[in-house]
């Protein structure tokens, strides 16, 4: 059994994406557990303007305390996530959580947007999410009958239709909303087989590479909060009764208000009472 102080301790998760920002975060979570973890990513060699590769990734994560199998693959082939899924059963014995990580962001309005960034975000976001999940439910059933707990999280937002969201950024709404209904599909699904399947955003921007890069730069990563507070929240959830716990879209500081964590100070970029940057589709 686990032991009680640590629920993830001997768990094995398998991951999209995670050699860097949130991903990372919630990984060094398991792994200070005790928990195993697989990495799907492509970042083998340094990348010019993002920090960190597999390999450094892995290091992190068992220095954190964790056993890694950094896998260099594409979520978005069929046979590199069936490859995958294969060696970490074969490795760590099973699969107990999945946590679709992987996501690939291009704000452009329709006319913009090349079909070229439309592919890769419905494949990476959208089908990469399905992929993985799809693969792993006959190792999550078996974790369930084994009283492990089994969970996907899938870190997509809550379905919001009003038409700002799909009339700002159309094609990375579609691919973030189709991450979120596999949260919905999937928890309907499966919820005779004791399986948590649930989606996690985060209230406010969250300081990554994308966001300096892609979204606001510098400013923008003054106010948000760290990946700490999504990592922390993920944990919450990842180990939360899977039963009881399923079909929730969570935002982070909801997750950690229901455990009496609410002096949010520390997630803070910037210290004070400024004010913060709300994440999109909120």
């Amino acid at each position: 059994m686990a032991d009680s102080g640590k629920p993830l301790a001997g768990k094995t998760l398998i991951m999209s994406g995670g050699s860097r920002g949130i991903g990372l975060e919630i990984a060094k979570l398991a792994a200070a557990d005790g928990a195993n973890v697989t990495l799907i990513a492509k970042t083998d060699q340094p990348h010019p303007k993002l920090p960190g590769t597999i390999h450094t990734a892995a290091a992190e994560i068992e220095a954190a305390g964790g056993q890694v199998l950094p896998f260099v693959g594409d979520v978005r082939l069929e046979e590199s996530v069936a490859e995958a899924v294969r060696q970490t059963v074969e490795r760590f014995g099973g699969i107990d959580l999945v946590v679709n990580n992987a996501s690939a962001i291009d704000l452009s309005p329709t006319e913009a947007l090349s079909m070229k960034k439309y592919d890769l975000m419905q494949d990476i976001n959208c089908r990469g999410s399905f992929l993985l999940s799809k693969l792993s439910i006959p190792h999550l059933r078996a974790s369930a009958q084994a009283g492990r707990n089994p969970h996907i999280l899938t870190l997509s937002p809550p379905l919001n239709l009003d038409p700002k969201w799909a009339g700002m950024a159309l094609g990375y709404t579609i691919a973030k909303y189709g991450m979120s209904l596999t949260t919905l599909g999937l928890a309907e699904e499966l919820k005779g087989d004791g399986i948590g399947v649930n989606s996690l955003w985060p209230r406010t921007t969250i300081a990554t590479a994308a966001v300096r890069n892609l979204l606001g730069g510098d400013e923008m990563i003054s106010t948000s909060r760290t990946p700490a507070i999504y990592a922390d929240s993920a944990y919450l959830v990842l180990t939360s009764p899977a039963e009881k716990t399923t079909g929730n879209f969570f935002l982070d500081d909801e997750v950690l208000a229901a455990h009496g964590i609410t002096d949010l100070e520390k997630y803070r970029v910037t210290p004070g009472d400024g004010e913060l940057t709300t994440d999109l589709f909120l």
